[in-house]
């Protein structure tokens, strides 16, 4: 499609993280780009708090993206709760915590809304020698020379191009949700907020940590604690807690409107017989909590012809590591750079992101999925039982949870 003075074009499904960091850096690259979002209305997180990394600030510097202290709340370092409440085991290490709402509002801040179509539901693409055609529900089509399958874990494009990809459930779940920092009792918020924290349960792991309140405030007693519990289910189980108040049994995820209150009250005094008074808490005052099954997935490819997928659309990983944004980011700034090369032709160019980006995709899940292994319901081999204590001590929660050390011997 492209000439060599007009620039070149990409249509970009999914306006998530991915799908932004993609339109973002290639735009710096000179290319023309579409995004269309299958939401008609722009998106909004739903509880979701995010672990920054170093890698992550540089992916960001490079699509030409500055931030500032607004862009999270900081800990000074982490602390293990027992079941009585005391700190039992702490590590000092300085982090960043955000949330996706104020990674979302950075990324649109960075590209013309204009670019941005939403209402747009990909029905499927087809490809010449000379570009690539998205179809879309409402009738209309696109063509460009690069089309980017950034539409997460229930990609369409993914479906299309590599239809026999297989998702694997973890066996276990993670009770989510927020609290405001001022429907906190003063001891929650005192041994809380300063510290990325943890409670251990036998075979379980809650974690949480601050985040910035409503409209990103970040002010004392404006603030939010955001909390991940993760919970053994077996495939009985997550049936079970996927069957709405509606009678259906929703496949992969529920809305959280559609809990059953019983399932909540379970979770809720599960969380009294096991958990510190302190997270305990958390819970009992969380208005809307929502389930997140954990689950595995991995491509064999990320490109084919002229269709790249990047992010939670290639690699869900579990997130023990909190590299799914930074991970987004990072495939995006990769994918720019093998594009931006005078010499490269899309094939050229989509080969040598794959060899670049999907070992080190790939190597984030595989680490993500031995962290959790101790958590999981099915039966493990001694082998895999022996592996999986290595990660399951406090020490090791407190130095391996959400650091992106690892990835240095990649």
């Amino acid at each position: 499609m492209s000439t060599d003075n007009l620039p070149r074009k990409a249509i970009i499904i999914g306006g998530s993280m991915a799908g932004l960091f993609s339109a973002i850096a290639l735009r710096k690259a000179g290319w023309d780009v579409e995004v269309h979002e299958r939401v008609s209305v722009p998106l909004s997180g739903r509880g979701a708090g995010i672990v920054t990394h170093g890698s992550l600030f540089r992916a960001l510097s490079a699509m030409g993206i500055s931030v500032d202290d607004s862009i999270g709340v900081p800990t000074t370092g982490r602390v293990v709760f027992d079941r009585t409440g005391a700190g039992t085991e702490r590590l000092e290490l300085p982090q960043i915590l955000t949330s996706w709402s104020k990674m979302h509002e950075i990324a649109s801040a960075a590209l013309p809304d204009a670019l941005v179509h939403r209402g747009k539901t990909l029905l499927r693409y087809e490809e010449t020698e000379t570009g690539v055609t998205a179809h879309f529900e409402d009738g209309t089509s696109t063509t460009g020379d690069l089309l980017i399958g950034a539409d997460g874990f229930r990609s369409t494009v993914r479906d299309q191009m590599l239809p026999d990809t297989p998702t694997s459930y973890a066996g276990y779940i993670a009770w989510r949700g927020m609290v405001n920092e001022a429907d906190l009792s003063e001891r929650a918020r005192a041994e809380m907020f300063p510290y990325f924290a943890f409670c251990l349960p036998e075979g379980e792991q809650i974690l949480g940590y601050p985040v910035a309140g409503e409209g990103n405030d970040m002010r004392p007693g404006h603030r939010r604690y955001n909390f991940v519990w993760y919970r053994p289910a077996d495939e009985a189980v997550l049936t079970d807690l996927l069957t709405g108040t509606d009678g259906v049994t929703h496949e992969l995820s529920i809305s959280p409107l559609l809990l059953r209150p019983e399932k909540m009250a379970e979770m809720r005094q599960a969380a009294d017989n096991l958990l510190s008074p302190q997270f305990a808490e958390l819970i009992s005052r969380t208005e809307t909590p929502f389930i997140q099954p954990i689950y595995d997935l991995s491509v064999t490819q990320m490109t084919l012809g002229r269709v790249v997928l990047l992010g939670d659309a290639a690699f869900v990983g579990r997130p023990h590591c909190g590299m799914g944004v930074t991970k987004a980011a990072e495939d995006a700034v990769v994918l720019a750079e093998v594009m931006s090369r005078s010499d490269n032709s899309v094939a050229d160019a989509l080969a040598a992101f794959d060899a670049t980006r999907r070992p080190v995709d790939q190597y984030v899940v595989e680490h993500a999925r031995a962290l959790g292994a101790y958590m999981q319901a099915q039966v493990l081999t001694e082998e895999e039982r022996s592996a999986a204590e290595r990660h399951r001590s406090p020490d090791a929660v407190l130095r391996e949870t959400a650091t992106a050390d690892f990835l240095e011997t990649v």
